[in-house]
């Protein structure tokens, strides 16, 4: 919990100059994601293709992040293979500035999920060392935008737990100083799907 404490506040720290540098314009990243829309629709939200992500009213410095990521290699993501290659930081920065700016997803938890995802998710289990994941995705899952952790309520619960086993795995290890991996090394199969229902049926307060 205290080096999950330590990140969070070293990234505020650095959010809004880095947010400053590279601001994006929603109204261009309108004319920029045609192709974007053959997967995630013209919503963000509609996964013509499954087991891709909802980005509609993602926070933007997660999207931003995650495209850079994705652009130069550091997160592997196979159907956006050298989709990216062709844009400059400012189109993508327009692009996660689009997606932020429309409507979020909703969602709803399985009734087998309720009790074990949201003591994981509000409580964690200091038993095995896994930290509350509230304490970054915040209470209502919004996630924080300054600090770039990601909106997690209405996400598709196999997309989350797709990335949560790819974080435990070390299939997937873009995160700020592993603080994924570190929490999500100690769940097992059960706690991340409970986890991935509960979240997604999250809602705002």
């Amino acid at each position: 919990m205290n080096r999950i404490f330590l990140v969070a506040m070293f990234v505020l720290a650095f959010s809004s100059t880095a947010q400053a540098q590279m601001a994006g314009n929603a109204i261009a990243g309108r004319s920029k994601v045609a192709a974007c829309g053959a997967c995630h629709g013209a919503s963000g939200n509609e996964m013509v293709i499954p087991g891709t992500a909802k980005l509609g009213g993602q926070n933007q410095n997660y999207l931003y992040k995650q495209l850079q990521d994705i652009k130069n290699g550091t997160r592997a993501v196979l159907l956006m293979t050298g989709q990216l290659n062709a844009l400059s930081d400012q189109d993508l920065a327009d692009i996660a500035a689009h997606y932020a700016s429309l409507e979020e997803p909703t969602g709803a938890a399985e009734e087998s999920a309720l009790d074990l995802g949201q003591t994981l998710y509000r409580a964690g289990n200091a038993n095995i060392g896994v930290a509350a994941c509230s304490a970054c995705h915040s209470p209502t899952g919004a996630g924080n935008n300054g600090a770039g952790y990601p909106a997690l309520r209405g996400q598709d619960p196999a997309y989350t737990e797709s990335q949560l086993r790819a974080f435990r795995d070390g299939t997937r290890n873009n995160d700020l100083a592993g603080v994924m991996q570190d929490n999500v090394a100690r769940l097992n199969d059960a706690e991340i799907q409970a986890l991935a229902s509960y979240v997604s049926g999250l809602r705002a307060e």
